[in-house]
């Protein structure tokens, strides 16, 4: 099939949101996971442990995603890699919420980088309760198809110091490889990269085990909760350069830009970008209010290879 044909089917999922995904999660992050009583808020992104994907075992493929289906593009030997997204919070969702999530396509298209064929997919997830929009999200995947890996660069030691600097708002993690197989788990994520060394090394060309991409994501918001105002997030806006891998020194970093936003990197490994993000701030209590935040073209600023 030719992606320029490829229509797949829209998708919705409905589920509770139970209080005990995100209490694991705050055990991952040796946090609490604040007021989990029926009605009190999720916090901004936690909805990433809901709405899972648990495919039988003989429909995953040897890297552990799954072979077909769902808004896997029709390529041969895929291999993906999670770039970024948009996310525009319209209301909190609650413990306790029966939640729809409705998923489509929004686009695909396929571009020539130096590194070969690059297929650029953004899916869209719409959550709603009782038929009010909770939030908007817009999800920025990369696939191209399998190479021979070449060597992997030797990993940094795992004694390499946090960077320095001085932004007001600062997190410090060193995720190793039980954090990434405690997240895989709880996530449902089965793709090897993540806890499989040998696999991550010899079959896809990485120097170790890779931090994953909306685990990362999860920790600049937590910079937000952790170290920014008391304020609703209205939208956050985030874009993956380089991989984290386990035993990297990660230092989570920002601080506000103008008075109703900020701007948040992830550095380590010795890179000063690993991944950024940008938040803007609504009402400082309460409910998000209804407006769109703008919505920013991946295609526009992806990839440097492409």
């Amino acid at each position: 099939m030719a992606l320029a044909e490829w229509r797949p089917p829209d998708l919705t999922a409905t589920e509770c949101i139970g209080a005990q995904r995100p209490l694991s999660f705050a055990a991952l992050l040796d946090q609490e996971a604040g007021p989990t009583a029926h009605g009190d808020p999720l916090p901004p992104l936690w909805h990433w442990l809901y709405f899972l994907d648990w495919p039988r075992q003989s429909d995953l493929g040897p890297d552990g995603h799954p072979l077909s289906g769902g808004f896997l593009p029709p390529i041969p030997n895929r291999r993906r890699m999670f770039a970024g997204g948009r996310v525009t919070f319209r209301c909190p969702l609650r413990y306790g919420d029966v939640v729809t999530r409705r998923s489509r396509l929004l686009r695909c298209e396929t571009k020539e980088g130096r590194s070969g064929t690059l297929h650029f997919v953004t899916v869209e997830h719409r959550l709603d309760r009782d038929g009010r929009e909770l939030l908007v999200e817009e999800q920025d995947l990369v696939y191209r198809s399998a190479v021979e890996p070449a060597a992997p660069p030797a990993l940094q030691a795992g004694d390499a110091g946090f960077p320095e600097r001085d932004s007001p708002w600062q997190l410090r993690f060193r995720l190793d490889p039980v954090a990434l197989f405690r997240f895989s788990a709880l996530t449902g994520n089965a793709h090897r990269i993540h806890y499989d060394l040998p696999y991550a090394r010899d079959v896809e060309g990485f120097p170790g085990l890779v931090v994953h991409g909306p685990l990362l994501a999860l920790l600049l918001m937590e910079a937000v909760r952790r170290c920014g105002p008391p304020r609703a997030v209205a939208s956050f806006r985030f874009r993956a350069a380089r991989p984290v891998f386990a035993g990297d020194p990660i230092l989570v970093h920002g601080a506000a830009a103008g008075t109703a936003g900020a701007h948040l990197l992830v550095e380590g490994g010795g890179s000063p970008s690993r991944m950024t993000a940008d938040v803007e701030f609504g009402a400082p209590a309460g409910d998000v209010g209804e407006g769109q935040a703008e919505s920013e073209s991946f295609l526009a600023r992806i990839d440097d290879e492409a």
